[in-house]
């Protein structure tokens, strides 16, 4: 047995908790996952169910801690984990698995594959079994402090042309702020415009908040590519810039598992709890909306539907938030076909956006997103998540299909009161 396959396999059986004993206990291989999941449902292969994403953990589970399998294995009855099965198996877990979570809520006994998922994406980069751009990425995000590459100068540039847009001061490391802003490569590199929205939504609304210079990065590729310790690592980042700030909220960005890694994984993770709460860019606008902070003097007459981000909405559960804020802007919203925490993910989650490998599945899986907007006569699609926005704009330009992308924080600041001409009130 290799080293490296040495090093897998004692992470694999390191991974295996009381959770994850109890989900292959209780598998009743009924198969709902599968219906549940769109690389599955896009291409009818079974190889794609997502239960049978995790054989090689579930083998090592049943052949270190239950008591047949530990029978069968010093028998020599049962089958060893091999490299090259998990070299078989890693486009399974990381081309085919956006952790999108719709498994998961579709499991009758209450199975958590996500988790699970996770889980098992640990043992497979301790045996150096994950997808090139994965590890690119990852690797950037620990020695530049971002995915994409972008650093502290390419974000002082996006402040600059925000500032001299609106008017106003984007303030940086300004200590005892309330908010601290979390951004994602993405929205510093591609939708920067989000900060000249923030900028005017929270002026408008009296928001003390401040970017840190050594904490604005919250992509995670840690959580993406299953690596707790580089995960803790990003994290710590973020949580070290608020606490020298003294913040008392952490922002949260439009990206999926920024908010997954920052919310809900982060304390876990740095084995502490933080002394800041963290919320997200959209439940901070729903928030300023019902105390009448943040105020709409104009609508958006096209016909938009929104789609929702999986780490956001479905694992979480921030479903009505966003439609507060489109139903002050946007007359003509319509629903796709299982909106909210059934919605189909876009595809590109949990790393699959970065896998190069992926791209021809992912694209395949696209049909899914695709069939729901053919059910409905919407020309703008909505969303709050980066990497969806990215993912859906592939897939319409792949399928040519004419809709618009826009992000909910942009859309919400054009339509400010007394900022028709995009300059703070």
């Amino acid at each position: 047995m290799s080293t490296s396959l040495q090093r897998g396999i004692a992470s694999f059986v390191g991974q295996i908790d009381g959770p994850i004993a109890s989900f292959f206990t209780s598998c009743v291989h009924c198969g709902l996952c599968a219906d549940s999941c769109l690389f599955y449902t896009e291409t009818q292969d079974p190889k794609y169910t997502p239960i049978h994403k995790l054989e090689p953990l579930r083998r090592v589970w049943q052949q270190e801690y239950t008591f047949w399998g530990k029978l069968m294995k010093k028998a020599g009855l049962s089958k060893p984990v091999t490299d090259e099965e998990l070299a078989e198996w890693e486009p399974l877990v990381y081309d085919s698995c956006t952790l999108c979570g719709r498994c998961s809520l579709a499991c009758p006994v209450g199975n958590d594959i996500v988790y699970m998922v996770r889980k098992m994406r640990e043992g497979m980069v301790a045996s150096g079994h994950a997808p090139e751009g994965l590890k690119g990425a990852t690797q950037r995000a620990i020695e530049l402090g971002s995915p994409m590459g972008v650093n502290i100068n390419t974000l002082r540039a996006q402040i600059k042309h925000a500032e001299k847009e609106t008017g106003l001061t984007v303030p940086m490391d300004v200590e005892g702020a309330d908010y601290m802003m979390v951004l994602s490569s993405a929205e510093v590199a591609e939708y920067n415009d989000i900060i000249g929205a923030v900028t005017r939504i929270f002026h408008q609304a009296g928001v003390s908040w401040t970017i840190a210079s050594d904490g604005f990065e919250g992509t995670n590729s840690g959580i993406q590519i299953g690596s707790s310790d580089l995960a803790a690592e990003l994290v710590g980042r973020i949580v070290r810039a608020a606490e020298r700030l003294k913040v008392k909220y952490v922002i949260s960005p439009e990206c999926g598992h920024a908010y997954t890694a920052l919310r809900w994984e982060g304390p876990n993770l740095i084995g502490r709890p933080y002394p800041f709460k963290v919320i997200h860019i959209i439940e901070l606008l729903d928030q300023l909306r019902s105390e009448g902070r943040l105020k709409t003097d104009s609508v958006d007459e096209t016909r938009m539907t929104f789609h929702d981000p999986c780490q956001m909405v479905r694992r979480g559960g921030m479903v009505e938030q966003p439609r507060n804020l489109l139903h002050m802007v946007a007359p003509n919203f319509v629903e796709m076909s299982d909106p909210g925490l059934q919605n189909w993910c876009c595809g590109g989650g949990g790393g699959v956006s970065a896998n190069e490998r992926a791209n021809p599945l992912r694209t395949r899986a696209f049909n899914r997103k695709k069939a729901q907007l053919d059910e409905i006569d919407a020309t703008t699609i909505v969303s709050a998540c980066s990497n969806c926005r990215t993912m859906l704009l592939d897939g319409l330009e792949h399928n040519h299909m004419p809709h618009e992308v826009v992000g909910l924080t942009e859309l919400i600041a054009e339509h400010l009161a007394d900022d028709k001409e995009g300059k703070a009130p």
